[in-house]
């Protein structure tokens, strides 16, 4: 059974997504703070996690860091924030996907089952990218640049394994919108070139030269001998 952590500081809200994920089938387990979510990480097998963006002492953005420094468990981030600033924010600290309150519990699940989904299938289809000292072992969900690890967010990894697989193929931002996030997702293609950005800031120098922005139409990945 898939189990997934729920962390919010408001006992209501927490028992409210126990009810509605537990009756969706899945084992939920919760957190009422950053801290003891991270001990739960660390103690119990956890398939995906809910973060509330708004939490005292340890907020959804901290919380998300320090879950990517131990473990690549797919992240859910609750906000009521949806500005640029604040979501380009959350993608950096590792999260997958968010949901903006006030959210409607379909929505919800929709998101959880297409990231667990597309999380399976990567795990099952194990191989490995290499590309100029830059490797990708698919089963495993590693990256690393020059031997170096890279944290990557499964979207992230998912954005750049498919442009790995197609190097040299332009695509447009609505194709890797549909690729990543589904023909249903209904945020824009913002939400591209904020994975884009983040993508390049954690692979670093050279690597954040393979990605290339296509003018017109998206990106690309090429490596320029």
């Amino acid at each position: 059974m898939t189990t997934v952590l729920i962390v919010d500081d408001e006992q209501s809200m927490r028992r409210l997504l126990d009810l509605q994920l537990t009756q969706k089938g899945y084992n939920v387990v919760t957190a009422s703070s950053g801290e003891e979510a991270l001990h739960l990480l660390k103690s119990v097998r956890i398939d995906l996690v809910v973060v509330d963006g708004m939490m005292p002492e340890m907020d959804g953005f901290e919380l998300s860091r320090k879950i990517r420094e131990i473990s690549e468990t797919p992240i859910v981030f609750l906000t009521a924030l949806d500005d640029r600033e604040s979501l380009l924010k959350g993608f950096e600290s590792g999260v997958d996907d968010y949901v903006t309150k006030p959210f409607d519990s379909e929505e919800l699940h929709a998101r959880i089952q297409a990231i667990l989904k597309r999380s399976k299938v990567e795990a099952m289809n194990g191989h490995e990218l290499f590309r100029s000292g830059l490797h990708v072992n698919i089963e495993s969900r590693s990256v690393t640049m020059d031997g170096e690890k890279k944290q990557l967010t499964l979207k992230e990894l998912e954005l750049l394994i498919l442009l790995m697989k197609s190097e040299g193929r332009a695509f447009s931002r609505e194709e890797l919108l549909t690729h990543i996030w589904g023909s249903h997702y209904e945020g824009t293609t913002r939400t591209v070139d904020t994975h884009v950005k983040t993508l390049r800031l954690k692979l670093g120098s050279p690597a954040d030269q393979f990605i290339h922005t296509v003018w017109g139409i998206g990106y690309k990945f090429e490596v320029m001998e």
